[in-house]
């Protein structure tokens, strides 16, 4: 029996909580603390938080929100956003988040992410993969909530994780992000085929037979 997960994904920005549409378009959906409730009473797996302007803003996590966030969390909760020293993950564990999201930071400094996985487990470490398809059937990396393309293949990159650890890799499609058509199934697969982390797949799912 395949034992399976789901794990909302909550996207933060200043504060509130958003939804976009291939990493664009920001649409402010109401309060991060309400979502947390409602995903409380449905008994999710997991829940994930992901700040997409801590980044660009050159900006610490919101510690005292992620405080109140994770208080008001009763399932596993992890956190990527503006991480970039192992400072920033002991103040979010010590909050009571379990595991931390890493992504632009490593394309900059990919020895935090030993750093990380050496002090912590690598199973409380996860690396967020964004990722866009080309007209040639390629995938690129982005950095910087898909403003910035990565000068490495995806292959290369899955590779030099797998040399390093890590507890799970999100990989999540762009061009099919908040459209809620379907995934990118060869994506995934082919992430998962290479991969020796468990893997969680984003971007597209609009219904149950997406899943």
């Amino acid at each position: 029996m395949i034992q399976t997960r789901v794990i909302p994904i909550l996207l933060l920005k200043n504060g509130g909580l958003y939804k976009t549409i291939n990493f664009k378009q920001p649409n402010y959906i109401g309060d991060p603390r309400n979502a947390i409730k409602i995903f409380n009473e449905k008994e999710v797996d997991e829940l994930c938080i992901l700040d997409i302007s801590a980044t660009d803003k050159k900006q610490s996590p919101d510690f005292a929100l992620l405080d109140e966030l994770a208080s008001e969390c009763f399932m596993p909760l992890s956190y990527g956003g503006g991480i970039t020293t192992l400072e920033d993950m002991d103040k979010i564990f010590s909050i009571g988040i379990e595991k931390v999201v890493l992504n632009s930071v490593l394309h900059k400094n990919l020895k935090l992410l030993s750093e990380a996985t050496q002090k912590y487990g690598d199973q409380s470490i996860v690396v967020s993969i964004d990722v866009k398809k080309t007209i040639f059937n390629r995938y690129n990396i982005f950095s910087n909530g898909g403003k910035k393309k990565i000068k490495i293949k995806l292959e290369e990159y899955i590779n030099k994780l797998n040399d390093i650890g890590v507890g799970e890799i999100i990989i999540t499609s762009i061009n099919n992000e908040g459209m809620m058509k379907g995934m990118d199934t060869s994506l995934v697969k082919n992430v998962v085929n290479q991969s020796k982390s468990p893997v969680v797949a984003v971007g597209g799912i609009g219904d149950l037979s997406h899943i």
